[in-house]
C-alpha cells in the first residue's frame, strides 16, 4: 500500500491560518447549514434581479456593438467570445463611457483593466504597489474582509485606522504615515470606501474627501477607492467619488458589476491611470495590472464580459440606469430594517444592545453586551432561526468583538420584519447575562 502524504499546516503559507481567509466563504455558505433560518448574513444582491436575464440576448447585443462600433465582421466578432482575449479586457470602452457619464471619472480605455470581480482588482493593485514588507497598507477599521485577505496573501502588513461617523480618521492616518516613515517604512496605500462602507455604512462629506486627497498628496500615498455601494445613494443626493475629484492621479478606483448587474458573471474593473516610468517609455498602471493578471487569471472570461457589456448597452451605456431599480429596492430594504430594529430593540432589551443607523448601503451594525462569536451565532440559528455576521470578521482590533452585522440586501420586506422579530427574541433571552 502506498503511503499518502500529509502536509503540516506550519509549513504552508501563513495566510492559511488567518481567520480572515474564511470570512467570505463563511458568509456565502452559512445559509446552507441553516436553510430554514432567516439570514441577515450575506451582502449578496437580491435574487429577483437576476430573474429574466437572458445571457444569449445580452451577448448578441454586445456582438452587434463589436460589429457596428468596432467594425468587426460577424465571424471575427463571434470569435471574441471563444478566445482568451486580451488581459486588459474587452469592454473597457463601454466601462470608460459609463464612468465618464455617470460618475465624472474620465479615463481612457487603456487606463482600465477588466478583472474577475473587484476582488481580483484589489489583489492586482496591492501586488503592483507594494514592493516589499516595508510597504504598508492602511485600511479603515472596520473594513471589508476581502482587502485584508488579499494583503495577507501577499504578505503586506496591514495597519488599521479607526472609522468614525464621518469616515476614516484622517488625523490618525496622518500620524500613522509619519510614524511609519520614522521607522523606515511607508504607508504605500490606503483602502477606503467613501460611500456607505462595508460594514460601517458611513459616508464621507465632500470636505472630508478633499482633505483625504490633500493628505494623500502631502504624505505621498495612493488611495484605493472601493465604490461597490455608492449606487444606492438617491440620484438627487450623489457626491463625487474620490476618483472624480482626483487631479493628481492619487486614486486607483475599483468597481464591480456584481451588485448592479450580474453577480455570477464575476466582472469588475480597476481604473488605474497613474503613469509608470520605464527605461523605454511610460505606461499607465492599468497596463502593469494587466501584465500581473496574465499570470493570475490570464483574462476575464469573454462570455462574462459580453453579458455585462450587453447589460450596459441595453441601459443606454449608463451604470445609473442599470442600477436605478436595484438602488430603490435596497434603499427601501435598509429603511425597513432600520425601522424594524427601532421598533423591536426597545423595551426589555438587555443594556448595551444598540443599533447603529447607517448613512446608506446594505448593512446595519448592532452592539451587544456579550461577545458575538460563532458559538453565539449557532445558538441564534438553531434556537431562533436567524443568522447574522460577527463583526470580528471585519475588524483588525477588538472593536468588533461585541457587534454583529445585518445585511438587508438579500431579503424581502416580510422576511426582514420576521427576521428582526426573531433577532429581538434571541437578544432578549440570550445576551442579558
Amino acid at each position: 500500500m502506498t503511503d499518502t502524504t500529509d502536509l503540516d499546516a506550519r509549513h504552508l503559507h501563513g495566510s492559511l491560518q488567518d481567520p480572515v481567509l474564511g470570512t467570505i466563504g463563511f458568509l456565502n455558505e452559512v445559509m446552507s447549514r441553516h436553510p430554514d433560518a432567516i439570514s441577515f448574513a450575506p451582502g449578496a444582491p437580491h435574487p429577483d434581479f437576476v430573474q429574466g436575464l437572458d445571457p444569449r440576448a445580452l451577448t448578441d447585443r454586445f456582438l452587434r456593438h463589436l460589429r457596428t462600433d468596432h467594425g468587426l465582421d460577424p465571424a471575427r466578432a463571434e470569435r471574441t467570445l471563444y478566445e482568451y482575449g486580451p488581459a486588459r479586457g474587452l469592454i473597457n470602452d463601454l466601462v470608460a463611457r459609463a464612468l465618464a457619464a455617470d460618475q465624472g471619472i474620465h479615463a481612457a480605455p487603456r487606463e482600465i483593466v477588466i478583472t474577475v470581480g473587484a476582488q481580483e482588482a484589489m489583489l492586482l493593485t496591492l501586488r503592483a504597489l507594494c514592493r516589499d514588507d516595508r510597504d504598508v497598507l492602511a485600511v479603515a477599521d472596520p473594513c471589508y474582509a476581502g482587502i485584508v485577505g488579499a494583503a495577507r496573501l501577499l504578505d503586506i502588513p496591514v495597519l488599521p485606522v479607526p472609522e468614525g461617523p464621518g469616515g476614516i480618521d484622517l488625523d490618525r492616518l496622518t500620524r500613522h504615515c509619519r510614524e511609519a516613515r520614522a521607522a523606515g517604512r511607508r504607508v504605500r496605500a490606503c483602502y477606503v470606501a467613501p460611500d456607505f462602507s462595508n460594514p460601517g455604512g458611513v459616508r464621507m462629506t465632500l470636505a472630508a474627501r478633499h482633505r483625504l486627497l490633500d493628505l494623500a498628496a502631502r504624505e505621498d500615498l495612493l488611495l484605493i477607492e472601493d465604490n461597490a455601494y455608492g449606487f444606492t445613494a438617491p440620484e438627487d443626493d450623489t457626491r463625487p467619488g474620490l476618483k472624480a475629484l482626483d487631479t493628481t492621479r492619487r486614486v486607483v478606483h475599483v468597481g464591480t458589476f456584481a451588485k448592479v448587474g450580474f453577480p455570477g458573471a464575476r466582472v469588475g474593473y480597476a481604473v488605474a491611470d497613474q503613469r509608470v516610468r520605464h527605461a523605454d517609455g511610460v505606461r499607465p498602471l492599468a497596463a502593469e495590472l494587466a501584465d500581473l493578471k496574465s499570470m493570475v487569471t490570464v483574462n476575464t472570461p469573454a462570455l462574462s464580459q459580453a453579458v455585462v457589456g450587453g447589460l450596459l448597452l441595453e441601459h443606454g451605456g449608463s451604470l445609473t440606469a442599470l442600477a436605478r431599480g436595484k438602488a430603490e429596492r435596497y434603499r427601501d430594504n435598509l429603511a425597513r430594517l432600520s425601522d424594524a430594529l427601532r421598533r423591536h430593540l426597545g423595551d426589555g432589551m438587555p443594556p448595551g444592545v444598540v443599533a447603529h443607523r447607517p448613512a446608506g448601503g446594505f448593512f446595519v451594525r448592532v452592539d451587544l453586551p456579550v461577545p458575538a462569536d460563532l458559538a453565539l451565532l449557532e445558538v441564534s440559528a438553531d434556537r431562533y432561526g436567524v443568522l447574522w455576521a460577527p463583526m470580528r470578521h471585519f475588524s483588525l482590533t477588538d472593536r468588533g468583538d461585541r457587534q454583529i452585522r445585518l445585511s438587508c440586501s438579500y431579503l424581502d420586506p416580510e422576511r426582514i420584519e420576521t427576521g428582526v422579530r426573531r433577532l429581538a427574541d434571541f437578544l432578549r433571552k440570550e445576551t442579558g447575562g
